[in-house]
């Protein structure tokens, strides 16, 4: 059986990672209260930030602009999108 979470994203119970994504209290954190879901869909928004933004993760400021908007992405507020991005409606 597959361990669930109150993900803060959604607000809800549901399935949670199978591990921390990174080492260290963030880490933990993310593990203990983001959803396999939300964490998957980070990931995604990430890329797309990364390229449209052109970000060189070698540059300090850019690792940071990325963990602020993790932690707005994950928290469920308001967050930075990608320039001329539109979410494929078809399913």
């Amino acid at each position: 059986m597959s361990r669930t979470v109150l993900c803060t994203k959604y607000n809800e119970e549901l399935e949670g990672l199978t591990k921390p994504p990174f080492p260290g209290p963030k880490g933990q954190k993310i593990f203990d209260q983001v959803s396999a879901k939300a964490w998957h869909e980070w990931q995604e928004h990430q890329t797309r930030l990364i390229n449209e933004k052109q970000l060189v993760m070698t540059d300090p400021a850019a690792r940071k602009f990325l963990m602020e908007q993790m932690d707005k992405f994950l928290a469920g507020e308001d967050f930075e999108q990608a320039e001329g991005y539109v979410p494929d409606t078809k399913e």
